[in-house]
């Protein structure tokens, strides 16, 4: 069933060349190189504790909710939790509802989404919205009106393979992926055209037997391989290359799928824990980065790829920087994917002792100390497998030169066990304690880094885990959440707390902003995370008590 709402004639102004306009927020990541940076400054550091809310929108689920809205002329788009249950367009000014587009998701279908019903938003072009869904579909709406266009079948749902983050266009394409790496699917990333839906090309990450580089999995373990592409992709126009990080290997104990050791030998398990680049016309895979080979800890590579132009030996290069699961921060040249530079960016890093810059790969810790393998237990492995940063998007402010990172501060044990598959099942061979602490009286934060002295220039820290995404401004400002609720306001030159607001539940959203005839506001969604804390022990049953659940959009400006 879809629910339209009165049609709204929406000023839908905003072409791919205007990606990089200051005062907009046309895509998920704020750009197609997902810097989440405004030039925006009206509202700086000076005034932000002047920030009132300006309106609210209550999004029709509680639960979950990890959309950040893009805005389109004087609309704002954003989903809910929960397939999503509800996209709706919205006037960017008052809050008030253009049209709601409710599409029917299959009950029950919770049990197929690994980590929870999310749903992180929307794109547009050429007056269509795209969004993806936990039923595995890919749709386009009209943008004026909400009606549905098409809808396409990606993947079969029922095997644990379902969408939750929105797509990246590129000409007439809507490339996707989906997720599924704890369930054993076979991860992919397609591509569908924006005006019909019919499937263009179709890029699998994991070999089976006879492909090229199906020699890196133990005998036909790729059919079940996982090396899903579930987060957000990034686009270089300019070298024509989209870009996709990959999910954990299926199952997570390693001797299904190779040496079961730190010798990893040939079985590094393409591509999963990777960055893929591929030509989006084609779907061919130009060049790829392991970050993670043969992975026995989880350390899921699908991290946001962020763009920014640095100087690599005395010359401006166009890189992406990602921070990873596995605690290391990577600087990679993003027309051919030579390391840059890779250093541990969280506090604790003992599963490593560094990242080998002739080979790429992570130097483990002696005699598989830190490596878990069938009835070999690795105890205190730092970071966990939620890693030194999780899904929550980063920022990178081209003003100050510093990418501010949601980080996570806990470790634990992990002893792999037989692993059978069933379909539409956990694939994991794991058993596993997460609730464990990192040194330190803290649990989480957000940290300013340097991504060219690849060093710390300072660290807010706050005493639960789960920091929401972050959003910096040409004002000076960084604004992100937490699972408390608090959405906060730092000072982006030295972390201090400028300003705060309790939105009554737990934000892991990323905050945008947007400037509408002359007035900029702020927008963040809140609503806790219920899947995660589950598998946190101790800790997890913290990030409960820490805030209700919820389910809303608020929306900040100046008096």
């Amino acid at each position: 069933m879809k629910r339209f709402l009165k049609p709204a004639v929406i000023g839908l102004t905003i072409g791919l060349a205007s990606i990089a306009h200051a005062q907009n927020w046309p895509v998920y990541g704020g750009d197609s190189g997902n810097t989440r940076f405004s030039a925006s400054t009206q509202i700086n550091t000076g005034n932000v504790k002047k920030l009132n809310m300006a309106w609210a929108l209550q999004l029709g689920t509680l639960r979950s909710q990890e959309s950040t809205p893009i805005l389109v002329g004087d609309t704002l788009f954003v989903t809910s939790s929960f397939g999503p249950k509800n996209l709706f367009a919205v006037n960017a000014k008052t809050g008030e509802v253009r049209w709601r587009y409710s599409p029917e998701v299959p009950k029950g279908i919770d049990q197929f989404a690994c980590c929870d019903v999310n749903n992180r938003g929307v794109a547009y072009n050429d007056g269509k919205i795209f969004v993806g869904r936990l039923d595995a579909h890919v749709a386009a709406v009209d943008a004026k009106t909400g009606k549905e266009l098409w809808a396409t079948k990606v993947v079969d749902y029922t095997q644990g393979a379902v969408i939750t983050s929105p797509p990246t266009l590129v000409k007439n394409l809507v490339i996707t992926g989906f997720g599924g790496g704890e369930y054993g699917v076979r991860g992919a990333i397609v591509a569908l055209d924006q005006n019909t839906g019919k499937e263009v090309w179709r890029t699998h990450t994991v070999p089976l037997p006879g492909e090229k580089n199906s020699e890196t999995w133990k005998g036909d373990t790729g059919k079940f391989g996982g090396g899903a592409a579930w987060f957000i992709g990034s686009y270089d126009p300019k070298l024509n290359l989209v870009y996709y990080g990959t999910s954990n290997p299926s199952p997570w104990s390693a001797s299904v799928r190779g040496n079961d050791s730190s010798d990893v030998g040939q079985f590094t398990n393409l591509y999963s824990a990777s960055v893929v680049a591929l030509n989006p016309e084609t779907g061919n895979i130009v060049w790829h980065y392991q970050f993670t080979p043969h992975d026995a800890w989880d350390y899921d590579g699908v991290n946001e790829l962020v763009f920014a132009d640095l100087p690599v030996a005395g010359k401006k290069t166009p890189v992406l920087m990602t921070a990873n699961r596995n605690g290391f921060f990577y600087v990679l040249d993003r027309a051919n994917g030579k390391l840059v530079s890779a250093k541990q960016f969280v506090d604790g890093v003992n599963w490593a002792t560094g990242i080998d810059m002739k080979t790429g790969a992570p130097i483990e810790a002696a005699g598989n100390v830190k490596r878990p393998g069938f009835n070999r237990k690795a105890s205190d492995i730092c970071p966990n497998l939620l890693g030194g940063k999780n899904w929550q998007p980063m920022s990178y402010d081209v003003k100050t030169g510093l990418v501010y990172i949601p980080t996570l501060n806990m470790c634990m044990d992990m002893e792999g066990i037989k692993a059978d598959y069933k379909r539409g099942s956990f694939y994991l061979g794991v058993n596993f304690d997460l609730g464990k602490s990192g040194k330190g009286d803290y649990l989480g934060g957000v940290k300013a880094w340097d991504p060219v002295a690849q060093k710390t220039v300072w660290f807010n820290k706050d005493p639960l885990p789960w920091t929401g995404g972050v959003l910096s401004t040409g004002g000076g400002v960084v604004f992100h959440g937490d699972i408390t609720g608090w959405f906060k306001a730092l000072d982006a030159k030295t972390g201090k707390t400028l300003w705060k607001f309790n939105t009554g539940s737990g934000i892991s959203a990323a905050p945008m902003t947007y400037t509408l005839d002359g007035k900029q506001y702020v927008a963040v969604v809140s609503g806790r995370t219920l899947s995660i804390p589950a598998f946190a022990g101790g800790i997890g049953e913290k990030m409960i008590d820490a805030s209700p659940e919820g389910g809303a959009l608020y929306v900040f400006s100046l008096n």
